[in-house]
């Protein structure tokens, strides 16, 4: 029997997989923390970020660089934050969401967050399909089909464990630094002029659309779930103390990590700068562009090489873990668990197809500017998985003695109303720009009503927390207690089928069964899953009403058998008439009890129907029983 808690825990295969506490050796104790921030930090060198970069070096050389800076120091709080998340709740964000926003606000939430994922995907998609052209010379629409197939390499990564793809990543961001180390080495930028860039400057407004891709670039809304869900792959102690100690390690690791990221960003934005813009080639915007420019303007062979084989690392090891967070979001917001191999397939192919659409209609020349988009919607949905993140650590009951300190809160308020700040600017002109420039209605309509839909659902995710109700514990359970059973053994039939929905009606089925039945009888208990997930994928789904279903069933099978009766447990799904007839045939039952709806009017036509249609295919006695 599946276990309920059990499978509501983050990323289950790899759920403190890792024990630091047993290590004696205290620096393979501290390693055995290092890890799940280099899974996340490959999000913030992915080649999304490629794209922003070089054009931002290109058009402004090293005066955008205070924006990598500004968006590492952002990316530290936030990841360490949602590390914290993690380790002193036990549970990733989107799960905390669950708990604390009501079924309307956390499915948009939800949408929003499977969105980032898409875009994130799309990124990586290209940059790997522009990896491939580039090093082999293979047209962008192979290279785009080639990346379908690394779906089987991460799902064989997942069969290694935990351990196991942290060093395959890790592997592939030593490919990425050593890459680039060697093109600075090439271009020998100068110290000074880089440091001049630290000082914040907005050149012109189209800096602004670059400033806040390369944010969306860096700091990514899905690895905010990611992280809070990776470090719950250590086993760490129930005590305040091993809390501690963990927060600590994993926030070095979060530092060391990201700051590794910083190098990789800046260091493409320093290329640009010093090869494109000190040449006076202000339009170079493209991955391809610059490829091409680097073995005339560098004067290396070697240059454009290491270049496309780090951008292939980048694109390679960002896929793998924009997977991983699509799982823990989907698993987080819906319950719903689905085969890694069917969740890969649905994720890739949401980003697969945008490329595929844009080479066929726009070209192969508009890649880059699909990949400075994705960055903007991702930097566009960073408050909705930011705010709540804050909330939550800020949640006296969910974080206990672990709240943050005044300090931190002002910190991440700060960072939030930047990036509130940005976005908002971002959304606002775009918007503007647009609405004047198309002469149809239905897109005038179209985009009034996004920026109402923004605006109300920003307002909702900052106000609920603040002035709803006060947030408790949901009950993961969707049907009520277990009910006693009514006892009553008079009956004649050596086989009964009861089909129960876990209502009071169930009483009334179960009490009407034993008076049908004879000392010997034995009963067949019948329910039939309804849930979406159970619908589509049928007995592949374990999503949580489908679990909590199959403990209802063993339970009751439990209670038979206390009292000396012989019952199985049978679960049906997709659609009730044909399962409970087929779970009739093949347990030879002799009896099928099922339950009056009682409804009249438009909800009999609904209701009533499975009655009807059962007892036409079923060919043994029926008794339908009401209240």
């Amino acid at each position: 029997m599946a276990n309920l808690h059990h499978q509501t825990k983050s990323l289950e295969e790899v759920h403190e997989s890792v024990d630091p506490i047993g290590k004696k050796n205290i620096w393979k104790k501290i390693f055995a923390f290092f890890g799940p921030a280099y899974l996340v930090s490959v999000g913030y060198m992915d080649p999304g970020n490629w794209a922003t970069d070089i054009e931002g070096g290109s058009r402004y050389g090293y005066a955008l660089i205070w924006v990598l800076v500004m968006s590492n120091i952002m990316a530290i709080v936030l990841q360490s934050l949602s590390a914290r998340l993690g380790i002193v709740y036990r549970k990733d964000l989107a799960q905390v969401n669950r708990e604390t926003y009501p079924p309307v606000i956390n499915f948009c939430l939800y949408i929003l967050a499977e969105i980032a994922i898409a875009a994130c995907d799309l990124a990586e998609v290209i940059g790997m399909a522009i990896g491939l052209h580039l090093l082999f010379g293979l047209p962008l629409i192979w290279g785009v089909t080639i990346t379908i197939f690394d779906t089987f390499l991460l799902l064989y990564l997942q069969k290694l464990g935990i351990r196991k793809m942290e060093a395959f990543i890790i592997s592939l961001i030593a490919i990425i630094f050593v890459s680039f180390a060697i093109e600075l080495a090439f271009v020998k930028p100068s110290i000074t002029e880089i440091l001049s860039g630290i000082k914040p400057t907005l050149p012109d407004d189209y800096a602004l659309y670059i400033t806040i891709g390369i944010i969306g670039a860096t700091v990514m809304p899905h690895n905010l779930y990611l992280h809070s869900a990776l470090v719950q792959t250590r086993k760490i102690g129930d005590d305040d103390a091993s809390k501690r100690v963990a927060i600590k390690w994993n926030f070095i690791d979060s530092t060391i990590a990201l700051n590794l990221a910083l190098f990789v960003n800046a260091a493409i934005l320093i290329l640009a700068g010093a090869v494109f813009f000190k040449h006076g080639m202000l339009g170079v915007n493209s991955i391809e562009n610059a490829h091409q420019l680097l073995t005339p303007l560098v004067g290396n062979a070697w240059a454009p090489i290491l270049f496309a084989v780090a951008l292939i690392a980048a694109g390679q090891s960002s896929t793998v873990t924009g997977t991983l967070a699509g799982q823990i979001i989907m698993e987080g917001y819906l319950q719903l668990r689905i085969n890694p191999w069917l969740r890969r397939i649905m994720t890739r192919s949401l980003a697969v197809i945008p490329a595929f659409i844009t080479i066929l209609i726009a070209g192969e020349d508009k890649m880059t500017d699909l990949l400075i988009f994705s960055q903007v919607i991702l930097s566009i949905q960073l408050a909705f998985a930011i705010i709540p993140l804050i909330f939550s650590v800020t949640n006296k009951r969910m974080m206990k003695n672990f709240t943050i300190k005044p300090w931190l809160l002002i910190i991440s308020l700060l960072i939030t109303t930047v990036i509130l700040y940005l976005n908002i600017k971002m959304v606002s002109t775009k918007a503007y720009e647009l609405f004047y420039a198309t002469e149809y209605f239905w897109v005038k309509l179209l985009i009034v009503v996004g920026l109402l839909s923004f605006t109300v659902l920003l307002l909702y995710t900052i106000l609920y927390p603040l002035f709803g109700k006060k947030i408790e514990l949901k009950s993961e359970h969707i049907h009520q207690a277990p009910l006693p059973l009514f006892i009553d053994t008079i009956g004649e039939y050596a086989c009964i089928a009861l089909a129960l929905d876990f209502s009071e009606m169930d009483r009334i089925i179960i009490a009407n069964a034993f008076r049908q039945a004879s000392p010997n009888s034995r009963f067949v208990i019948i329910h039939v899953v309804e849930s979406a997930g159970a619908k589509i994928w049928g007995k592949q789904t374990a999503d949580i009403e489908t679990i909590q279903d199959t403990e209802r069933l063993e339970n009751y099978v439990q209670q038979f058998k206390d009292i000396g009766k012989m019952a199985t447990a049978h679960l049906g799904y997709r659609n009730r008439t044909s399962e409970i007839a087929r779970i009739c045939k093949e347990t030879n039952a002799e009896l099928l009890i099922l339950g009056a709806h009682g409804h009249r009017g438009v909800l009999d036509l609904v209701y009533g129907q499975t009655i009807e249609r059962v007892r036409h295919i079923v060919h043994i006695p029926i008794l339908v029983v009401n209240k």
